[in-house]
């Protein structure tokens, strides 16, 4: 069940120790009404793919032999909204601090058009609840966005696939950066939307 999904699971979570201390972020990958997803407090690097949870669009454990992340109902949540194939959930460290000042990050470089024309702040709600999923999931619809910052807990960025989800965490997590450093030398300047229009549309033909 999810064979492929499993694998891929199993090949990306070590690139979440890039991202986030000790066994604190997770991923899943999509298809159909269930998803495959990284298994709760195991380090990223130790378990294969008959490990791997497979869970239902309900939330159900129907595969694996580790318990699926905690946060389960964030991923369930974001599936079953929004145009997601992948989701990545970081406690990186620019993007957190962000999440700590309870900010947003602004459109301040081009590359946030990978996921948007900002990344949103959800407000604060305890980890793994229902509550978290829906300020989640409503930040993201209303901002049109494929990533959200979590207030006072973390990141989260969603993608075609897992490649595209990680490669997406890894520009928000830099843009974060870029943003806080700007600001102790000045104003970061924004992008207008007509600016990020023709990056949007320059973006359509990129690529082989």
């Amino acid at each position: 069940m999810l064979a492929r999904e499993r694998v891929a699971v199993v090949d990306h979570a070590p690139t979440l120790a890039e991202l986030t201390p000790g066994r604190t972020g997770n991923l899943s990958v999509r298809r159909g009404d269930r998803f495959a997803a990284t298994p709760t407090g195991v380090p990223y690097d130790e378990f294969d793919p008959a490990d791997v949870p497979v869970v239902s669009l309900d939330g159900e454990v129907v595969a694996g032999d580790m318990k699926p992340t905690s946060e389960v109902p964030m991923h369930t949540g974001i599936y079953r909204r929004l145009d997601a194939g992948a989701i990545v959930h970081t406690h990186s460290t620019w993007a957190t601090t962000l999440a700590v000042l309870g900010e947003e990050l602004p459109p301040i470089h081009y590359m946030i058009t990978a996921v948007g024309r900002k990344v949103p702040v959800a407000d604060y709600a305890p980890y793994g609840t229902d509550d978290l999923a829906e300020l989640v999931v409503e930040e993201m619809e209303a901002a049109d966005s494929k990533a959200c910052i979590l207030a006072h807990h973390g990141l989260v960025v969603t993608g075609d696939d897992l490649a595209s989800a990680v490669e997406n965490t890894f520009v928000v997590e830099n843009l974060c950066r870029v943003y806080l450093q700007a600001r102790q030398h000045g104003t970061p300047a924004e992008l207008s939307e007509d600016q990020l229009a023709t990056v949007e549309e320059k973006f359509r033909s990129y690529g082989q």
